[in-house]
């Protein structure tokens, strides 16, 4: 590999890094998810389409504007999105709220699921929130220093010290992720809420990754970059 090449690999990957490091145990519970057909090109290692993956923030956008209505200044929800399963997490004011959103959620158009998480209890603190921002932060770094898990694989989300961790993966994959999540400080619980695949599936996405890999232009690094 020639320098210019070099150095437009390192760029990129202190790229990668630093948007896995700004994203948002001692038990590990599995919610677990059946998974569907694979279809399309994934982007980077994200094995969602890029379409999913759009359809996947617009289902979130919808999901939040409901939440926020129904649970109103009383309440604090998050709603997480992957591959059309919602995730609902925070807190509300009663189990009737609590309900009314899933139902509500649940009806938005190409949501195949939701997991309610939602605890009726009063919300969470500010201070508690930047601590989860923290230990997701922390999740995530952990995931890119194992050499045989793919971090994009993966959605970390922290709810008062429960990492819940969504994502397409083997179960291998998934039992290893919540074991490094659960050696995290500061981390109370893992929940996992993964959708399976085989292991012969993640090999067929690891041809066609490597096939579109080698059909881009990432080895031609562009002028402008520079030591």
């Amino acid at each position: 590999m020639n320098n210019a090449n070099f150095r437009w690999k390192n760029t990129l990957a202190k790229i990668m890094l630093a948007g896995a490091l700004s994203c948002s145990l001692t038990a590990c519970v599995p919610v677990m998810l059946v998974s569907g057909a694979v279809g399309g090109g994934m982007a980077a290692t994200d094995r969602r389409t890029v379409g999913m993956q759009t359809e996947d923030k617009v289902i979130t956008l919808k999901g939040e504007n409901i939440a926020s209505k129904i649970s109103g200044e009383n309440g604090h929800v998050n709603v997480a999105c992957f591959n059309r399963k919602v995730l609902l997490t925070g807190e509300v004011d009663s189990e009737a709220t609590k309900q009314a959103v899933a139902n509500e959620i649940s009806g938005i158009e190409n949501v195949l699921a939701v997991v309610n998480e939602l605890a009726v209890m009063a919300p969470s603190t500010i201070g508690s929130r930047s601590n989860d921002s923290l230990i997701t932060s922390k999740v995530s770094t952990s995931f890119l220093a194992e050499k045989d898990l793919y971090s994009h694989a993966f959605k970390t989300i922290t709810e008062r010290g429960t990492v819940y961790l969504m994502g397409r993966v083997t179960e291998r994959e998934g039992n290893h992720a919540a074991q490094v999540a659960s050696g995290v400080s500061g981390v109370q619980q893992v929940v996992k809420v993964f959708e399976y695949i085989t292991e012969e599936e993640l090999q067929k996405m690891k041809v066609v990754q490597q096939t579109e890999n080698n059909n881009t232009s990432w080895d031609a690094p562009p002028d402008e970059i520079s030591e």
